[in-house]
């Protein structure tokens, strides 16, 4: 079906249907975002636990949906250039390590939040 001249709900809906495909297709292959699935699975629960105030509760559990948000951007990279071909290139390797660069930003964001958040409440 052309995605061409679609509009309003029936475009939102092949819009919701190609992203649920989207985390269908990284959850078979990608090793990295089935762990860190699991790992929001578990944490964004524990953000609204954790967290007193509605800023706590976003920042913590925002930066476990920022994790899985750079993990999909890199398994897309990765694929992609996967697609192009197999051989080293140059600029392969360097797409590739900055979307690897990009999850690792993203963790740290994640291990700062939590773990600044996560002082506060056990030294009080």
């Amino acid at each position: 079906m052309s995605k061409t001249g679609q509009t309003g709900l029936r475009r939102i809906w092949n819009a919701m249907f190609y992203s649920l495909q989207g985390m269908v297709s990284a959850w078979q292959h990608e090793a990295a975002f089935r762990q860190e699935a699991v790992l929001c699975i578990i944490m964004i629960p524990l953000a609204f636990l954790v967290g007193e105030s509605a800023v706590e509760k976003v920042l913590l559990a925002g930066t476990c949906l920022l994790v899985l948000v750079t993990e999909l951007l890199n398994s897309a990279i990765e694929a992609t250039i996967d697609r192009i071909g197999t051989g080293h290139h140059e600029l392969s390797g360097r797409a590739k390590d900055l979307g690897s660069a990009a999850v690792f930003v993203s963790l740290c964001a994640l291990v700062l939040a939590w773990g600044m958040i996560g002082y506060e409440r056990l030294s009080s």
